[in-house]
């Protein structure tokens, strides 16, 4: 079963259980997949789908410090709702270290030697990366491994 008919099945489910976080946060997952097959123009592989996910969960974040400064607890409250069923559909991110060994490797397969080459290194590493890390951590982890390499 992919990832998008889980999720299919799975708001089936809350909406008859009337899990209201779940069938929230699912309606609102399907309809981001809707709207990025849209963009794409063909159905999203599940590697895909799983960087909606991560989108999502990131926006809910930003969401969450925006209503606890604003003093919203009720609001952030259903924002973190929300986090828990995306995040029981992604799977862990790797870790700093994991990321920092991928980079390497792929510097050494390119040939890297500077900072100046953080595009060809970035290009190649999220093609495998999406949605198992973050791509500003990605980022960040290859200008460090790239700025010592000089």
């Amino acid at each position: 079963m992919s990832l998008k008919e889980r999720i299919e099945e799975d708001l089936k489910k809350g909406m008859m259980e009337k899990n209201e976080p779940a069938v929230r946060a699912l309606r609102m997952l399907k309809t981001a997949i809707r709207h990025a097959e849209v963009e794409k123009g063909n159905p999203l592989s599940d590697g895909d789908v799983i960087a909606v996910i991560r989108k999502l969960i990131r926006q809910r974040k930003e969401s969450i410090e925006a209503f606890e400064k604003g003093g919203r607890n009720d609001l952030a409250e259903k924002e973190k709702e929300e986090i828990k069923v995306l995040e029981s559909y992604a799977p862990p991110e790797m870790g700093d270290e994991e990321i920092e060994n991928f980079i390497r490797e792929i510097i050494n397969k390119i040939g890297a030697s500077s900072p100046s080459d953080i595009g060809k290194v970035m290009k190649e590493a999220m093609k495998d990366l999406k949605g198992k890390a973050d791509g500003s951590r990605v980022k960040e982890i290859a200008e460090k491994v790239l700025s010592k390499k000089e």
